[in-house]
């Protein structure tokens, strides 16, 4: 991980090292798979995420946002995807690392457009990790997610994702089931099946 950028948040470095980490294990053939987000297959998944990742260092910093439309993916994804992951990952850690993280808020692109700064970076984190899964298990990959990383998650999407439901982000929230974990209990909560196979 010390070769790769990293924002001293460790809820979001763990994310992005997710992502990073799930992407980098994708096999060439399995880019067009169906993934979880029923509309987008695995490329358009890593597009949607990169560009969410540019999204919020755009808005810290001021710098350009994504040149896509993260909520339009193409599908069509040129050059390594890789370099293409590790770049979105590197513009938002750094944006992060410089954030005073005794701050009372700083900007962020999703609702209230105004955060702590431990809630910024934790939602943040949530778009990065929970398209790793989306990712690993339209790939057959183990899930990246764990229970201390779920638990943190869980209370940012608390407090995030109730008004992203209304314009499509999150589908509606499953009930939990017996022998749910906190990584179940997240994922159930943003609306996905943590059973979900490509057959599903």
């Amino acid at each position: 991980m010390s070769d790769h950028t990293t924002s001293g948040w460790d809820v979001l470095d763990a994310s992005h090292e997710a992502l990073r980490r799930v992407v980098g294990a994708v096999p060439a053939t399995a880019w067009h798979l169906p993934t979880p987000c029923s509309a987008w297959d695995v490329t358009q998944v890593l597009q949607h995420a990169a560009g969410d990742q540019i999204g919020f260092a755009a808005a810290i910093t001021g710098e350009p946002g994504p040149a896509f439309n993260p909520f339009e993916p193409s599908g069509e994804l040129e050059g390594d995807p890789a370099a293409f992951t590790e770049d979105a990952l590197a513009r938002s850690a750094r944006a992060w690392a410089g954030v005073d993280q005794g701050a009372v808020e700083v900007p962020t692109p999703v609702p209230p457009h105004k955060m702590s700064p431990w809630s910024g970076s934790a939602a943040c984190a949530l778009d990065a990790a929970v398209h790793a899964w989306d990712i690993a298990v339209a790939t057959g990959q183990a899930s990246p997610l764990t229970p201390d990383l779920a638990r943190p998650l869980l209370k940012v999407a608390q407090e995030i994702v109730e008004p992203l439901r209304a314009w499509g982000a999150y589908a509606a929230v499953l009930e939990p089931e017996p022998g749910d974990d906190d990584v179940a209990a997240l994922l159930r909560y943003l609306g996905r099946d943590p059973r979900w196979t490509p057959s599903a």
